[in-house]
């Protein structure tokens, strides 16, 4: 089983994470309402189990705690790979999400590289900022040491469009993460390193 389990903590967020590539439950408490409705969707889309616990400085808002929850993930994922053998690496879909359709493409890659193009029509979705979900992204690829492209192509409502992301996201990295049966053990790069 590809898993990982840790815990964070600094001033602002007291986090404990485990993600398993394999499946499993998926708990969320995070302390935002919305935050915890993407990533269990996330979770979901992508056949992860996730467990999630955060006691952020929401009081403040919810910059940390969406920020540090992506560093955690991100990291999880990238110690869940391990040395990467075997790995499909790539994945990508276009997701439709009602009137939404989202772009997601991502490569394993060892290079830290977010293209972000995604444009909600509101600044909040309930009490929840949606410029979060880029710095959620930000740490995510930072720590996860992965390029991830990601385009809205269409969408009208807030709440679809980043719904969509975060589907889009669980299903692009269930692809890449997949153990390719035509290249079992072998580091999928000609450098013979990710």
């Amino acid at each position: 089983m590809r898993s990982y389990t840790l815990e964070r903590k600094t001033a602002e967020t007291d986090i404990a994470l485990s993600l398993c590539l394999e499946g499993g439950e998926c708990s969320v408490n995070t302390g935002c309402g919305f935050l915890d409705h993407m990533l269990t969707l996330f979770a979901r889309h992508g056949g992860f189990g996730l467990s999630v616990s955060c006691v952020g400085d929401v009081n403040v808002d919810y910059h940390h705690t969406t920020e540090d929850v992506g560093i955690c993930l991100g990291t999880a994922l990238r110690e869940a790979l391990g040395d990467k053998a075997g790995i499909v690496r790539y994945g990508d879909i276009i997701l439709p999400m009602d009137e939404t359709l989202i772009l997601c493409a991502a490569d394993i890659s060892g290079r830290a590289h977010l293209s972000y193009d995604v444009t909600p029509p509101t600044e909040k979705v309930g009490d929840f900022d949606t410029e979060l979900v880029k710095e959620f992204l930000l740490g995510f690829v930072r720590s996860a040491q992965l390029t991830l492209h990601i385009r809205q192509m269409a969408g009208e409502n807030s709440h679809h469009i980043l719904e969509g992301v975060f589907k889009a996201l669980g299903r692009t990295l269930s692809k890449a993460v997949a153990i390719d049966p035509k290249r079992v053990g072998e580091i999928p790069s000609t450098k013979g390193a990710l």
